[in-house]
């Protein structure tokens, strides 16, 4: 698209000196002065510009809707690919360099707008491509919808996970029928949430924090170390979206990959809400010989890293740390503020 861009745009102005010069008598060293001129006011400027508006302007202002001073920096270019072009020719032609000061207002305006023509047609065509990306990023993510929606459906519905909350809940029915139904209703709101709550692309913060919430009281119940889990969430949850199961994978890989219930501390899970950032962190103690053995678990990093970059992509960072006994997951996802 760029190669096609200039292409037209070289013939354009091919065309129009061409048109302009015909009649003229050509004297030794007009080659030079119309060179140098053309190349002054009619390529570098419109270059210098097209690319500063469309690796820098668009990127870190446009795009994040900073309209104000997108205008401010697009009139600063502007003006530098001018006297860039002016410099140029001062370089290349005295004879070019006079005209220019002779009639400088001409000069000048003549090259800012075109100069500043080119960065509005940069803006666009940077817009275009990165729409166009986001089509074909979508697209992917559609096309991987089923595969992932099916490997978290089997994260989810974890039939070790299942079996060990369901018989412990049946050990409490005779000791505690009262904590035996608290727990049972947990479960029929996980699965009720897992079932329906998750088909949206977003939902409310507040609804993903109380699955993870449930599903660490009934990981919970798996053993008698009140120490065994440290969990908090600070700042405040309002009306924040965020895409559904999210934290969960690395949650469950957690308790997972803790093998010994008798640790303390041995699953550490905090949440911080702030005002544009969700930052989300989980790490927990592990045997690494029973790592090994075990092998890989649950969805898999690169899977689960795929899945935040098609939902969150250029919004979110992921770092995974694993040392020689203690694993540890921090992820910051960007929100829209409420």
């Amino acid at each position: 698209m760029h190669l096609g861009f200039w292409l037209g745009y070289f013939l354009i102005v091919a065309i129009v000196m061409f048109a302009a010069l015909q009649g003229e008598t050509f004297e030794p060293g007009d080659t030079q002065y119309y060179a140098v001129f053309i190349l002054g006011i009619g390529i570098v400027p419109p270059l210098f510009s097209f690319y500063g508006h469309h690796l820098y302007i668009f990127p870190q202002y446009l795009q994040k809707r900073k309209i104000a001073q997108t205008v401010g920096l697009s009139v600063v270019v502007s003006t530098l690919a001018t006297f860039l072009g002016f410099f140029v020719i001062q370089l290349g032609s005295k004879e070019a360099l006079g005209c220019v000061q002779t009639g400088f207002p001409y000069a000048f305006s003549f090259t800012f707008g075109l100069s500043t023509l080119m960065g509005v047609i940069s803006l666009v065509l940077k817009g275009f491509l990165t729409w166009f990306e986001e089509l074909k990023l979508k697209e992917e993510l559609l096309e991987k919808t089923h595969r992932m929606e099916m490997a978290l459906v089997k994260s989810q519905l974890d039939p070790h996970f299942l079996f060990n909350t369901i018989n412990n809940i049946d050990v409490l029915i005779e000791k505690d029928p009262a904590q035996a139904s608290h727990y049972l209703k947990k479960l029929s709101d996980i699965m009720r949430f897992m079932l329906y709550q998750t088909k949206g692309e977003k939902i409310l913060l507040k609804e993903e924090l109380a699955y993870v919430e449930k599903y660490i009281e009934l990981q919970k119940i798996r053993t008698g170390n009140e120490n065994y889990v440290n969990y908090k969430v600070e700042g405040k949850v309002n009306g924040q979206m965020i895409a559904p199961m999210v934290f969960i994978p690395y949650i469950e890989n957690a308790f997972k990959h803790s093998h010994n219930k008798k640790w303390d501390n041995a699953v550490d899970i905090s949440i911080e809400i702030q005002q544009k950032i969700i930052d989300f962190k989980c790490s927990n103690k592990y045997d690494p010989d029973k790592a090994q053995r075990n092998g890989a678990n649950g969805l898999g990093n690169q899977l689960i890293a795929k899945r935040l970059q098609l939902l969150y992509p250029d919004q979110h960072e992921l770092k995974v740390n694993r040392g020689d006994e203690h694993y540890e997951v921090a992820l910051s996802i960007q929100h829209e503020p409420v």
